[in-house]
């Protein structure tokens, strides 16, 4: 506890045993003869008590209520006199009659339900008796405060959280005070407006909204609107409690509004915010479904390649020069919160003396861990173990996934260093398409990719991602965009014939609507600054003026038999026992994919396990009908004749 607050926690204390005395002997009645009458108790404008009064705007009347519930609680004398008036020493609750008979000022609407007293949650009233004789006590956490112990009421712990500040770039402090500047201001009616906080990071949205906090001298809490009770009722109960506190205590609460997912959630969000006011801070689209009108947009992103490069040599220190000078291909590849970015540096610090290769090999994948982030809830991450070796295509396309690798390998070096980002108008991430039939290497493809490029792949079903309902799709994609951004880890759009067909004349809504997807996701993908893979079966179907915005059109042709023959060869692991009269060129007959080919062997592998025998031509005919029915494609007797 720093000095000033002990000091104004003594002060609260000390005002508060002063003000109940002052208040008993006032109620007490005026001196006996002889004696001296007091001087009036003047409250320190500093104390809790004076605070109370000031912001919740109490009448002399009202202070001397919450003064009189107080006092029961912390002086035997006043509360014995409250007895002494009720007629019973056992009655030592001040009720409604009582207070409106013994205290100066006396009206009856500051005990009523819509009094400051009771609508700002400083007193409660139990009615079980009648209004008359009904109690009036004190809040708890009134109490407290008033005592000089300010802290969070305890009903309100479950759902909100404390956030802290951390550094910031120069961009996010920018960020931080328009949210200072908008809470500055004032309508007619003492509104504060909210702060829309737009960011694809909610760590480092909270952080600015912290450090926005204490600029202004508040401290902030998150609230998770998913965890509130599905009851309204209880719910505007907890928003009473907050806002009292916030008052009290001068906190300011964030919505995290991405956390309510589902329609009835966002609905809950929307229905706080009507009844939030304050310093508040949303975070999350503009749009949260509300009837507030007043609301101030704030955009943070994240840091940029150069920001990131200056935090990492600042963080790692004298270390930054044994990275192999990698520290900006790693800022530009991975854009880490600042949090996640001050742990990879300390874990490299702590590394033991090692080479600058290896040291830049561990620093490259602490990164890749850690940005992995949410992303890993929204698609599937494929293990990768493929590489150029397992993949067998013609040279020309060989040749243009090797152009794609290198690229992204070079992107920093291209963009950066030779200052090509100047004079180019779009993003500086690599979209492809591979099309072909199914089986014929397009995802093994990305593997390679991503083993090459030691990134993370994710594998994003578009048949799964579009939703029929309007504006589902797009968020759905945002979603997943946004939060890769912080690996820029390779996305594998697969199924893309879900959303791109050519686009339709717009005869209805729904191919509006439609086209709007197409639209957005290709917006997303030229900013995206990774590497974005789109698969699909059907290039035909594939809109001109959509491939037109992709940097890369790779072909993945049915292998020819030559190309089978020698899938074959590779389908087998080393350790696999093979029949000596294993016939590749008779198997390269077979007219299917690699994919199914792959299929056949691992068939044929459990069968000769079966058997205890090597994999022979006998076990690959059986593996190959089993898959060719699967299919549904007729085994000719010209593609297994001599097979056994």
């Amino acid at each position: 506890m720093t000095g000033h607050a002990a000091d104004w926690r003594e002060l609260s204390r000390v005002t508060l045993g002063h003000a109940v005395d002052d208040l008993r002997r006032r109620m007490a009645g005026p001196p006996a003869p002889g004696e001296v009458e007091a001087e009036p108790f003047e409250i320190p404008e500093d104390s809790a008590l004076a605070r109370v009064v000031h912001r919740f705007r109490l009448s002399p009347f009202e202070r001397d209520v919450l003064l009189l519930a107080a006092g029961v609680e912390v002086d035997s004398r006043i509360a014995a006199r409250v007895g002494e008036l009720n007629g019973d020493p056992r009655r030592t609750r001040p009720g409604v009659a009582l207070v409106l008979g013994a205290l100066e000022g006396a009206h009856r609407s500051a005990v009523s339900a819509g009094g400051a007293l009771r609508r700002g949650r400083l007193i409660r009233v139990p009615d079980d008796r009648g209004m008359a004789e009904a109690g009036i006590w004190i809040e708890e956490g009134v109490l407290d405060h008033l005592s000089g112990l300010g802290a969070l009421d305890a009903r309100l712990r479950p759902y909100v959280t404390p956030i802290s500040t951390v550094g910031l770039a120069p961009s996010q402090q920018d960020a931080a005070v328009q949210i200072v500047d908008a809470w500055r201001q004032e309508r007619d009616d003492g509104q504060r407006p909210h702060v829309l906080v737009e960011s694809a990071d909610t760590a480092l949205a909270c952080s600015v909204v912290a450090t926005a906090s204490e600029a202004v001298g508040f401290r902030p809490f998150v609230l998770d609107p998913s965890s509130l009770p599905a009851d309204r009722a209880q719910v505007a109960d907890l928003v009473d409690l907050w806002e009292r506190d916030a008052i009290l205590h001068d906190f300011v609460l964030v919505v995290d509004a991405p956390a309510a997912d589902g329609p009835d959630a966002r609905g809950v969000v929307g229905w706080l915010l009507d009844r939030l006011s304050g310093l508040v801070a949303v975070l999350g689209e503009s749009r949260v479904a509300t009837r507030r009108s007043w609301g101030v947009p704030v955009s943070v992103s994240g840091l940029s390649q150069a920001e990131q490069a200056e935090m990492w040599a600042a963080a790692l220190g004298p270390l930054a020069a044994s990275l192999n000078g990698s520290v900006g291909r790693i800022a530009e590849q991975f854009r880490l919160p600042t949090a996640a970015l001050t742990q990879v540096a300390d874990q490299l610090k702590a590394t033991p003396a090692t080479s600058p290769v290896e040291l830049e090999s561990k620093a490259w994948d602490l990164c890749r861990r850690l940005s992995r982030g949410g992303l890993e809830s929204l698609a599937q991450r494929i293990e990768v173990k493929a590489g150029w070796a397992d993949l067998v295509l013609p040279p020309t396309q060989t040749e243009l996934l090797r152009s794609i690798a290198r690229q992204v390998r070079h992107r920093f070096q291209v963009y950066e260093q030779w200052g090509f980002r100047a004079r180019s108008s779009r993003g500086t991430g690599v979209s492809a398409v591979f099309h072909g039939p199914s089986g014929v290497g397009k995802t093994l493809a990305a593997e390679v990719l991503a083993n090459e490029l030691q990134l993370d792949l994710f594998r994003i079903d578009l048949s799964a991602t579009v939703s029929k309902y309007i504006g589902e799709t797009e968020k759905n994609l945002r979603r997943i965009f946004d939060v890769a951004e912080q690996s820029g880890a390779i996305l594998l759009f697969d199924e893309a014939d879900a959303l791109f067909g050519k686009r339709s004349e717009v005869k209805d809504s729904h191919d509006r609507y439609a086209n709007l997807e197409i639209s957005y996701l290709l917006q997303r993908i030229e900013a995206y600054r990774g590497l974005a893979i789109l698969t699909t079966n059907m290039k035909a179907s594939l809109d001109h003026a959509f491939l037109r915005r992709l940097r890369f059109l790779v072909g993945f042709p049915f292998p020819a038999a030559g190309e089978r023959e020698e899938i074959w060869r590779r389908a087998f692991p080393p350790q696999t026992p093979l029949h000596p009269k294993l016939d590749w060129a008779a198997l390269a007959r077979l007219a299917v994919s690699g994919g199914n080919i792959a299929n056949i062997a691992v068939d044929a592998a459990f069968r000769a396990a079966h058997d205890d025998a090597p994999v022979s031509m006998a076990h690959l005919l059986g593996a190959a009908r089993a898959e060719c029915q699967k299919i549904e494609k007729q085994l000719s007797e010209q593609e297994t004749r001599g097979w056994v």
